[in-house]
């Protein structure tokens, strides 16, 4: 153990542990199994690499995806370790070379597919290497409680009967106590230790909001939360492949540069779609749920899901893909009613005993959409933990430093009161802000004072005092409602009507688009309801993590050499440096590689093998910034 903070500064380039890390390796060290829980970003591969370098045998690791084990052995391969793997992708002669070098002893690290275990030549082949440990990546995938379960991973404890004497290692991202236990058993953990993170992330900022009515109406939260993200990396999720292609080409349009990616496409395609974005060639995918598992991006800014995710599993390890590099990021989740329906059809038609669990989550996950508690306690509490912070500050329900308060927020248990809070478009003047109830009695009041069943689209003109001519023929620009709600923008019109739908306020019938008032309504309209209308969220205020100023400038003259020596290279980007490294250089700006080696994130091979590349552009920088202030 006292070998480990030495190689970690080495090859990584780090100086210290994060939360548990010592802990796991330590089981490596005194050979004891363990699972070990931790959330995306807390540095769960670590755990197995860096103790695979304090002795000569040979850590294998089990990877369920291809694409993952790539990147895995290209980042060890990028800080000097020796690492390799095996796969279907691979021609015969790639493999040759892989099994030599594993004959050899010159290989640390040998990453292999769950598949691989059930041939007795491979196990043959282990005999001869004498494995010292073995470590199952995503092991979340050997429970049929889990949220990737592969068929694969149930036959794992071959290695316990192959290997008796060898120690078992076991890491994932989101494992309930049920799921936890499974693993434990299937893979016939002895005596595991057992190591569960937070699962809290701070870093995360997240907002729920129901999605607006009509195709425009989704596209334009979409447009405008990417919108403040502009050159950075952003993945959007949506459910269907024609969601996928539609949103990735709308989005085209309007000027981003977004790539499409779902198992409907061309293998080449999607391929070269997931390097692209990888690669930062394009900064935004939209993709089904096929896409990212097993890719270890971490400067990912936003993640969207323009549709409501099947589990709070699925949300936790899809929204967490952002901000892996521990700055800030933003999930974003737009949801609307029908999206509990769309996955409960698609998952009664899968054959899988597990429908009924996956049928129970579904309703779990529409339970956080809906609630109107904090949502970074929600996650928390979810895996059975503790959330101790009265408030989180980095969510659509608590507000806090990085987003405004909200206007409008009904409990489900008290009435919303009226109070005095500042107008985010003039930060510091006190309103007077109107309650939920309010706004619900008026939007009622208009569909009673319009007369008949008024859409809902016609209903918002009316009340936002739109002068288009359906309304002024039919006389509607002369009642009382007409513009009573001109101050507010048009889609949240649209999504409060929604919204009093849901909560059956307002009723809409199945042959035809118009809404009108319930008996539930009426109890509204005489003040003896009040409903739970979304706030309007105005643009987050990102602060704390980014780089402003001259920074900034040498910020981007780093992020372009960095992709011009990874095209060279032909790795990925952040296996040179991560953004949070670029961050450090651009700050600290060392113009030695012995300042080089004190920026986080930069060890002493990367330092051999980098510093020439960007340590010009520091210095021309500097020398430059100070003639500006001569």
């Amino acid at each position: 153990m006292d070998r480990l903070p030495a190689l970690l500064k080495r090859f990584w380039g780090y100086d210290g542990f994060l939360p548990l890390q010592e802990d796991a390796m330590r089981c490596w060290v005194q050979k004891q199994d363990s699972l070990v829980v931790l959330p995306t970003g807390g540095g769960k591969s670590l755990c197995y690499q860096a103790p695979s370098l304090l002795g000569e045998g040979l850590t294998l690791v089990v990877s369920p995806l291809i694409s993952l084990m790539k990147d895995q052995v290209d980042g060890l391969r990028a800080c000097g370790v020796a690492a390799d793997c095996l796969n279907s992708s691979q021609d015969q002669m790639e493999r040759n070379r892989v099994e030599r070098e594993l004959a050899q002893g010159l290989l640390r690290l040998l990453y292999v597919a769950p598949e691989r275990l059930a041939t007795s030549r491979f196990l043959d082949m282990l005999r001869h290497r004498s494995p010292t440990g073995f470590a199952i990546d995503e092991a979340h995938c050997i429970s049929h409680w889990g949220h990737d379960f592969r068929p694969d991973y149930r036959n794992m404890n071959v290695l316990r009967h192959a290997f008796p004497g060898v120690p078992v290692h076991a890491y994932t991202a989101t494992a309930t106590r049920q799921v936890r236990e499974d693993i434990v058993q299937q893979l016939d953990l002895r005596g595991p230790k057992l190591l569960v993170g937070s699962f809290d992330r701070p870093n995360l900022f997240y907002r729920v909001a129901r999605r607006e009515y009509g195709k425009h109406g989704r596209f334009e939260q979409i447009r405008e939360t990417l919108s403040r993200y502009r050159g950075e990396s952003c993945i959007v999720y949506c459910i269907s492949r024609r969601d996928v292609e539609d949103l990735a080409s709308d989005l085209c349009g309007a000027g981003f540069h977004a790539l499409p990616y779902h198992a409907g496409l061309d293998d080449e395609v999607r391929k070269r779609h997931q390097d692209d974005f990888i690669n930062e060639r394009a900064p935004i995918i939209v993709a089904t749920v096929a896409f990212g598992m097993g890719i270890d991006k971490p400067n990912v800014r936003c993640v969207i899901h323009a549709a409501m995710p099947k589990s709070i599993e699925h949300y936790q390890q899809e929204a967490g893909r952002a901000g892996r590099d521990g700055l800030d990021a933003e999930c974003c989740l737009f949801y609307g009613g029908n999206d509990y329906q769309v996955w409960k059809r698609l998952l009664r038609r899968s054959e899988s005993d597990a429908t009924g669990a996956a049928l129970h989550k579904l309703g779990e996950m529409y339970g956080y959409c809906e609630s109107n508690n904090c949502r970074h306690r929600s996650l928390v509490e979810y895996f059975d933990q503790e959330f101790k912070r009265p408030k989180c500050g980095a969510c659509d329900v608590c507000g806090g430093m990085r987003t405004p308060r909200p206007i409008i927020r009904a409990s489900r248990v008290e009435a919303v009161r009226r109070e005095s809070v500042p107008e985010p478009r003039e930060p510091g003047i006190p309103v007077e802000v109107e309650t939920g109830r309010e706004i619900g009695q008026k939007i009622l009041c208009c569909v009673v004072r319009i007369g008949g069943r008024p859409s809902a689209s016609y209903t918002a003109s009316v009340l936002k005092g739109s002068v288009r001519r359906a309304v002024v023929e039919r006389g509607h620009d002369t009642l009382s409602t007409f513009g009573i709600l001109e101050n507010e923008k048009i889609r949240w019109i649209r999504q409060w009507i929604g919204e009093l739908v849901e909560q059956a306020f307002l009723e809409r019938r199945e042959s035809s688009s118009g809404v009108g008032v319930t008996p539930r309504g009426w109890s509204l309209v005489r003040g003896k309801e009040t409903p739970l209308l979304t706030a309007p969220e105005p643009s987050r205020v990102r602060t704390g993590d980014q780089v402003s100023g001259p920074d900034a400038e040498l910020f981007e003259k780093l992020r372009k050499k960095r992709l011009e020596v990874a095209h060279i290279r032909g790795i990925r980007p952040y296996m040179i440096f991560g953004d949070r490294t670029l961050r450090d250089l651009a700050l600290r700006k060392p113009v030695s590689e012995e300042s080089f080696l004190e920026v986080n994130g930069i060890g002493e091979w990367k330092c051999q093998e980098f510093a020439d590349h960007f340590l010009p552009i520091i210095r021309r920088h500097r020398k430059t910034a100070h003639q500006k202030t001569d």
